[in-house]
Order: structure tokens, then C-alpha cells, then sequence
């Protein structure tokens, strides 16, 4: 078995938490969790043995025997966190974003090559079913290349917590998934941004929650973004909802569901592609196979870093007014 140290129990470390106990490839360590309330709570609901939890990742990585470390914190903690890892040589399987400033995200990717030590980011959204299934038709060639997209996302979660402090709550925390699929969907790199971002009166978050934007990709390929994290009603998957304009009709992704439209035919529904694992369970197992001597992960920092600078090139030009 694997052996790993998570660091953040609360939030998205509940995940994790459920990942890992399901798991027959991987095992806790030990933990890391600054808030002894949160600590004492997730031992009891997950029935973890106190005494393997720590304040701090210093603490653990000097006591345990370890083979990678989970990073599972608020974004601004990642840099900090995934470095130790790194030069203690100890690998890390990190939650998006990569880091808080592309300055931290620099830093962490310098660490990895410096070290050689794998750095993943759990960029869970590409391997669920439903955008497994619509990345192969996209890769089949079935419809023809790809010229234009539409990506359109509404949610209203009341998260509480640090993200309805956050200035862009929507781009930093939401919008990553969205762009890192994006990415991965279109087998292209975006190179401009244009857009705006806006709160509307009813909004919880005290940051812009919701925002248009124009993606300007290689190939001249043009996606347009519609999102919002304070939606009233008639919400789309946490997927989004995406169409795809291709020479030889249309894709789309409409309730989770991938479904082709050819001129004058009626729309083929795809048949949904059979994934073992989805998830976190899916990054989790990739990981491992990793440690193990296996593939090179999909989503390393190297790579991920890429989809972090979507996010940039967005609150610069959100900010900007471009």
C-alpha cells in the first residue's frame, strides 16, 4: 500500500478523505490540521486514529514514512506546502489551482524540475464520465474539426467559508475546472482573453461571481464563457453545458449527456463511455500508478500551469475592462 500524509481535513478534504479510505492501493500516514476542532470531527466520521494527526506538514514529514503528500488547503497555502514536499523529495498530489499568484505556481513547477519529484494537480473534472465520452467523439474526428465553442455554467452554492471573501470567487476557484477542460476538450492552448466580470445586487459573495468572456485559442478557434456562481434557478451541471461548432454539424454536452447534431438529422445520442474509476477516485489511482513507476500523470504542474494561466489572462483582462 501507498502510504500518504493529507494535509487539510475540512472543506474538500472530506473528498479525500472518502477516496482514500475506499481505496485498496493507498493508505494514511498521517494527516496534517492546523483547527483541532475540524481534526477531532473528521476522526470521528471517518474513524481515523487521532494520534496520526499533526499541526503542521513539518511536523509529519519528520516523523513518518511517507510516499507522496496530499496538499488539500485554500489555495493561498499551496506554494508553501507543495515545496516542502518537493524538497524533502516526498511527491505531491495537489487540489486546483495549482497556487494563489503564478508567481507561487512558478515556484512550485521550479521546485519539481529541480528536484525531479512528481508534482500532480487534481484536475478532477476531465475523467467523469460524461467528459470522457465527449473528449472521444471530439478526438474521433466523426464531426470534423472543431472551430468555435459556447460554455455555459449557473450555479448558486452557498459555500460560506473563504470563498465568498475571495475578489473572484467565480475565475479563481470554479472557472479552472472550466478552462482546464477546455484545454483538454479542444487539444489547443488559449492565447488571448477578453471580457468583463460582475456581482449582481442579489450575490452572496462579496467578490464578482459571475462573468462573460471571449477565449481566443490556436487555430484561431473562439470559445465564448458564460458563468455564474449566484444563479437563482435553472442551474447547469457543475460541468457546464458546452456546444461545439464543427464542420460536419454540432456536439454538445446538455444535462451530462453528449449528444451529435448533423444537418437535417435528427440528434444522435453518444454512448456514454465506461470509466473504472471517475474522480478522485481516478487521480487518486493515476497517482499511485505513478509512484509505482507507471505513466506520467496528465495534469502535472508542468502542464497545469498552462490552465492556471487562463485564470490570469482573465482577471487581467476582467480588471482591465478589455
Amino acid at each position: 500500500m501507498v502510504r500518504l500524509i493529507q494535509v487539510g481535513m475540512g472543506g474538500m478534504g472530506n473528498a479525500w478523505l472518502r477516496a482514500v479510505g475506499g481505496s485498496d492501493e493507498a493508505e494514511y500516514a498521517g494527516l496534517v490540521e492546523i483547527d483541532e476542532a475540524i481534526a477531532r470531527k473528521q476522526c470521528d466520521a471517518y474513524d481515523l486514529n487521532p494520534g496520526t494527526v499533526y499541526a503542521t506538514l513539518s511536523e509529519a514529514l519528520g516523523r513518518l514514512e511517507a510516499d507522496g503528500v496530499l496538499v488539500i488547503t485554500p489555495p493561498q497555502f499551496h506554494r508553501e506546502q507543495s515545496v516542502e514536499a518537493l524538497r524533502a523529495g516526498v511527491p505531491v498530489l495537489s487540489e486546483k489551482p495549482l497556487a494563489d499568484t503564478m508567481e507561487a505556481a512558478a515556484e512550485i513547477v521550479t521546485a519539481a524540475d529541480e528536484t525531479g519529484v512528481l508534482h500532480m494537480v487534481a484536475q478532477n473534472y476531465r475523467y467523469s464520465v460524461p467528459v470522457q465520452t465527449l473528449k472521444s467523439v471530439l478526438d474521433s474526428g466523426a464531426v470534423g474539426q472543431v472551430g468555435a465553442a459556447t460554455v455555459r455554467f449557473f450555479r448558486g452554492p452557498h459555500f460560506g467559508g473563504f470563498r465568498e471573501s475571495m475578489a473572484h470567487p467565480l475565475i479563481v476557484d470554479m472557472s479552472i475546472h472550466h478552462f482546464d477542460m477546455m484545454r483538454y476538450l479542444l487539444g489547443r492552448e488559449v492565447v488571448q482573453v477578453r471580457g468583463f466580470a460582475f456581482n449582481p445586487a442579489w450575490s452572496w459573495f462579496d467578490g464578482d461571481a459571475s462573468a462573460h468572456l471571449s477565449l481566443s485559442c490556436e487555430g484561431q478557434v473562439q470559445v465564448g464563457y458564460h458563468a455564474s456562481w449566484c444563479s437563482q434557478g435553472a442551474e447547469t451541471p457543475w460541468n457546464g453545458e458546452w456546444r461545439f461548432e464543427c464542420e460536419g454539424g454540432v456536439v454538445t454536452l446538455e444535462g451530462d449527456r453528449v449528444l451529435v447534431y448533423r444537418p437535417g438529422a435528427e440528434p444522435e445520442p453518444v454512448p456514454e463511455v465506461a470509466l473504472p474509476r471517475t474522480g478522485q477516485s481516478y487521480l487518486l489511482h493515476e497517482f499511485v500508478e505513478a509512484l509505482r513507476g507507471g505513466p506520467r500523470p496528465a495534469t502535472t504542474c508542468q502542464d497545469n500551469i498552462r490552465s492556471l494561466e487562463i485564470v490570469f489572462r482573465a482577471l487581467s483582462a476582467v480588471g482591465s475592462g478589455d
